[in-house]
């Protein structure tokens, strides 16, 4: 999911809109912001450096690899070889087995007193 070797991109070079609802893969190099839904994968061009800015209101149903991801929004898959550095923050969180987060899982719902991780099946 992330590369450890590259450096983030401070530009966006392509936008998907709010009002944007995309079906289907999305490859990218340099930038991309996703404010509207995307229903498939989205990952960075093979070999390049890429930045996914996910927004607040952005969904994406899918698999997401770039070398930097920032996520305010929602991504709907963590497959099993994933790694997130940094807290997480979440109202509901389903984790595969092998995948890693190194930060704190911070819960964001109406009781915070206490958070059940439910390891999904491999599958």
């Amino acid at each position: 999911m992330f590369d450890k070797a590259s450096k983030p991109q401070n530009r966006i070079d392509s936008l998907i809109g709010a009002t944007t609802r995309i079906e289907g893969n999305i490859i990218f190099s340099g930038g991309l912001r996703v404010d509207g839904m995307v229903r498939g994968n989205v990952a960075s061009a093979a070999d390049q450096p890429g930045t996914l800015v996910v927004s607040s209101d952005a969904r994406i149903d899918g698999e997401v690899q770039a070398s930097h991801i920032v996520v305010n929004g929602t991504i709907n898959e963590l497959q099993a070889n994933s790694k997130v550095k940094g807290d997480v923050h979440y109202k509901s969180i389903e984790v595969q087995q092998g995948a890693v987060v190194e930060g704190r899982l911070v819960h964001r719902g109406a009781e915070a007193k206490s958070v059940e991780l439910k390891l999904a099946s491999g599958g």
